[in-house]
């Protein structure tokens, strides 16, 4: 597999090596030795796969007590995701990266705990599947405003998404709680 780092300290981009032929496809979308050799040394202990439509944007999600890691792939369909960091004690606190990820190159996203996650759906459908270091927890679910304009994040929009009413009324990042 190839690891590619980004604008954000601990945030990469993993492409794995596929084997295609005639039949189809065959790749390792996790590998524990590979992932620890380059530097991802996590126990994933929860599996999440969404379903969305054109247009639909999740996020930016985190939880505070119990942050998240988070493998993300794309099984269907096309999606851009961003991380968001909110480590306080970062050079990068507040600054996101945004990468297209697609189930036609099987490029996945490493964000690690501390960080917010959201994505917004480009294909008519998208089919999410993420991994996570820590166990979903509703009492410690957080969510920051997709259209916070001090992130400023450029999401390919053309007109407005459609979001959760949670994710609607989510905080500013000037008011969230965050990480040190």
């Amino acid at each position: 597999m190839q690891v590619k780092t980004t604008s954000l300290p601990g945030v990469l981009v993993i492409e794995p090596r596929v084997h295609g032929d005639e039949r189809g496809f065959f790749l390792e979308s996790y590998n524990r030795r590979a992932f620890a050799a380059a530097g991802i040394d996590a126990e994933f202990v929860q599996d999440n796969h969404s379903k969305s439509s054109r247009c639909v944007l999740r996020g930016l999600h985190y939880q505070i007590g119990q942050p998240q890691g988070k493998l993300v792939r794309v099984l269907a369909g096309r999606i851009h995701d961003v991380a968001v960091d909110l480590r306080r004690s970062s050079a990068a606190f507040g600054k996101w990266h945004g990468v297209e990820l697609d189930a036609a190159s099987h490029r996945q996203l490493w964000i690690p705990p501390g960080f917010a996650h959201g994505f917004l759906v480009l294909s008519e459908v998208a089919e999410v599947f993420y991994k996570t270091t820590d166990f979903y927890a509703p009492d410690n679910e957080r969510a920051i405003r997709w259209n916070d304009p001090d992130l400023a994040i450029a999401w390919p929009l053309q007109g407005n998404p459609i979001v959760s009413p949670k994710d609607a009324s989510a905080l500013l990042l000037a008011d969230a709680e965050t990480f040190p």
